[in-house]
Parts: C-alpha cells; sequence; structure tokens
C-alpha cells in the first residue's frame, strides 16, 4: 500500500518509514509536520495516512486536526492516528463522524502498539481494508465512564465482544481470546446487529457497530485538557 507518514521526532519517523518498507509497503512521503502532511496527501493521494497527534507548527492537536482534514476532503483515505497519551478525547472525535458511503478505514493507537511489530501491522491492513482498529487501553478508558448510552440492550457477553471487535480482532481471534467456538461469536455478532437495528443493507454493519460502540462512550473532555500528561504528584502547578 502507498503511505504518507507525519512524525516530527526523526527517530520515529525513520523507524516507521524502515518499518513499513520492510513489509513492502511504498511511503511516497514522510512529513516533519501538519502542513507538509496535508500538502503531501494532496500530491501523492495514498492508501493510508499514519500520524502523531501532537506535532508543529502549534504543537498541540495539529495532526489530529490534520487527519479530520483529510477525512473530510478525502474520505477514501484510511487514517491512522499515533499517540503517546491515552487522548480519549481524539479517539472520539476522529470516529464520531457517520459514515456516508465508501469509507477508508480508521485508527487510533497508543506508540508503544509499534513495538508489537505483529500487532501494528495487522492494524495497518484493518485500516486499509475499511475497518476500525482503537487501541484496547483507550477502549478502556472510554468506557470507564459508567453512563447510559445506546448499548444498554447488549449483554455482558456482548459488549465484550463488540469491544473486541473494536480492537480490530477477527472473530477467530474473539473466539480464541473469549475460549468459545467462533460459531458462537458469529451468533453474538448476529444479537449485536440485530439490537442496534443494523441491516444487512446498512453496508458494513460490523463498522457501523463499532462506530454505535465508540460514539456512545464518547467523553466531554476538550482536546487540549486530554493532550496533556497527567500531573506529577509533587508537583505545585
Amino acid at each position: 500500500m502507498r503511505v504518507v507518514i507525519a512524525e516530527d521526532a526523526a527517530l520515529m519517523r525513520e523507524g516507521l518509514v524502515a518499518l513499513l518498507q520492510r513489509f513492502g509497503h511504498q511511503v511516497v512521503h514522510a512529513a516533519e509536520d501538519a502542513d507538509e502532511l496535508l500538502e503531501a496527501v494532496a500530491a501523492h493521494r495514498p492508501d493510508v495516512v499514519i500520524t502523531d497527534v501532537r506535532m508543529p507548527p502549534r504543537n498541540l492537536d495539529d495532526g489530529l486536526r490534520a487527519a479530520l482534514a483529510i477525512r473530510a476532503g478525502h474520505p477514501d483515505i484510511g487514517i491512522l492516528v499515533l499517540s503517546q497519551y491515552l487522548g480519549d478525547a481524539y479517539a472520539a472525535k476522529l470516529i464520531a463522524e457517520p459514515v456516508t458511503g465508501p469509507r477508508g478505514g480508521t485508527g487510533y493507537l497508543l506508540k508503544d502498539r509499534v513495538g508489537r511489530v505483529a500487532d501494528f501491522m495487522q492494524s495497518l491492513d484493518v485500516i486499509a481494508g475499511g475497518g476500525i482498529v482503537i487501541d484496547p487501553k483507550v477502549i478502556g478508558h472510554l468506557m470507564s465512564s459508567g453512563r447510559p448510552h445506546a448499548l444498554d440492550t447488549l449483554s455482558e457477553r456482548e459488549r465484550e465482544v463488540l469491544g473486541r471487535m473494536a480492537t480490530g480482532e477477527s472473530n477467530a481471534h474473539i473466539a480464541a481470546g473469549l475460549h468459545v467456538t467462533e460459531g458462537a461469536v458469529v451468533k453474538h455478532i448476529g444479537n449485536i446487529f440485530a439490537k442496534l437495528g443494523l441491516q444487512a443493507q446498512d453496508g458494513n454493519r460490523r463498522v457501523l457497530a463499532v462506530l454505535t460502540y465508540l460514539q456512545a462512550a464518547r467523553p466531554d473532555d476538550p482536546p487540549e485538557q486530554a493532550l496533556r500528561p497527567p500531573r506529577a504528584t509533587t508537583s505545585k502547578r
């Protein structure tokens, strides 16, 4: 696949380039800031964009803002956002848009996932195929609010299956992780679709179900607040 990378840290940027090339992908451009990312996407029209959240020129959420602009202007391009922090508000903002027509996949992963090469490359394949991959740590943080939402009709097992779907797991991986048969997983997914009102003509129901799951749990924190790392307990602000 053809990929544009945006990462201001030179070591991380070059590492991503080398990793993708090692797996046979073509990195058509490696940008150092959000403005360069937008220019590269317009010039190369890649299959997937991989971008950091915190980037120049403002060193705030410039990478995410660029990703949202790319999604609006080129909805067929897959977008993988990498972040050092949980940043649940970023993830929610990226996946909150409704699906209208053909759309590239979406991913939000913590940077330590890149170190698990097999997981990272599998996630990239899911996104390139139009799927959604959200880091399990972010999923847990999103769902910790306990607020009522559209998923209340699902059983505990169905919610667990849907949560694993949101991390990009296949039916076989879900079955192995839950120690059930793949047939049982298929049945749970069918129940999820039915309870969420997703009919066969709704296109990629798996993606729509995951979007429902994530949108229902999106937090209210503004992106700028979510970006900041936790304060040290000994510091005085």
